[in-house]
């Protein structure tokens, strides 16, 4: 895949892969050490380019190859706002959003900011739609957070964590990932999650007038599978499916499943 960067406000650099042409699909990855675009979504984008669709994996600020500042609050308008920037400095007019756990919250927050700009949501376990303490009490956070925030944050760590993130995850994790992960991981700032502060959008759900797609896993740690019926009573075109034995990454667990159903959603299938 090709890849760029781009210059936006703050001096901050986001990276920015991309494959394939014809309608764009941007894919946000979610928090957590090593995440990236290419790494988060390395079971899906293919299939997406194969099924003609132009597709945009961007490192969000903090992560991956984009900037990672220290010293600063990593709120959920910082990372919209330059993921933003970045998609209109790289020439995308209109897209649709695929966003995991804070990249649905962050695809949710551009769609409210810029409906113009999104064609349609795709969401897997999305953030942002409860208030800070409830995600702080979930397992999966109170994990990664605690691992990360160590001095001593290793290899092992790195697995772990990617382990919390799956229902069965002895099927998908590799040593390749982990190593990819955990080289990441090294160069980003602690502050990336100790000073995230993201807002509950979820009394705004309704404003969001495009079709939207969502998928959850009854077993996921991070985020509560009831935040689904936020978008089910809210919003006017909305529809979720939830999975049985599977985590955080529906993406990851049942890739073929969430591949076929969202290209079919994507094609008015």
């Amino acid at each position: 895949m090709k890849r760029g960067t781009y210059k936006v406000s703050g001096g901050y650099e986001i990276n920015l892969a991309e494959g394939g042409a014809g309608e764009t699909v941007v894919f946000i990855h979610g928090s957590g050490p090593g995440a990236s675009g290419v790494s988060n979504f390395r079971r899906n984008a293919k299939a997406f380019i194969e099924a003609g669709y132009h597709v945009v994996l961007p490192d969000l600020i903090g992560y991956g190859d984009s900037s990672t500042p220290s010293g600063i609050d990593y709120t959920l308008d910082l990372f919209s706002s330059t993921l933003y920037e970045a998609l209109q400095a790289h020439g995308v007019a209109r897209a649709t959003l695929v966003g995991n756990s804070l990249g649905g919250g962050i695809a949710i927050q551009i769609a409210l900011d810029h409906p113009e700009f999104v064609d349609k949501l795709i969401l897997m376990s999305p953030g942002c739609i409860e208030p800070i303490e409830v995600y702080f009490s979930m397992p999966g956070i109170a994990k990664m957070k605690s691992d990360f925030g160590s001095p001593s944050f290793s290899k092992d760590d790195q697995r772990r964590l990617i382990s919390n993130l799956m229902y069965q995850a002895e099927r998908f994790i590799t040593d390749e990932l982990v190593a990819e992960r955990y080289e990441v991981a090294q160069r980003q700032s602690k502050d990336v999650i100790a000073r995230m502060r993201t807002p509950n959008l979820q009394p705004r759900l309704g404003e969001l007038k495009m079709p939207i797609l969502g998928f959850w896993g009854l077993q996921d740690e991070f985020l509560p599978e009831s935040g689904a019926r936020y978008f089910l009573q809210q919003c006017d075109d909305a529809r979720f499916m939830t999975f049985n034995k599977v985590g955080h990454w529906v993406q990851v667990e049942r890739a073929a499943e969430f591949n076929s159903i969202s290209i079919g959603f994507l094609k008015g299938e």
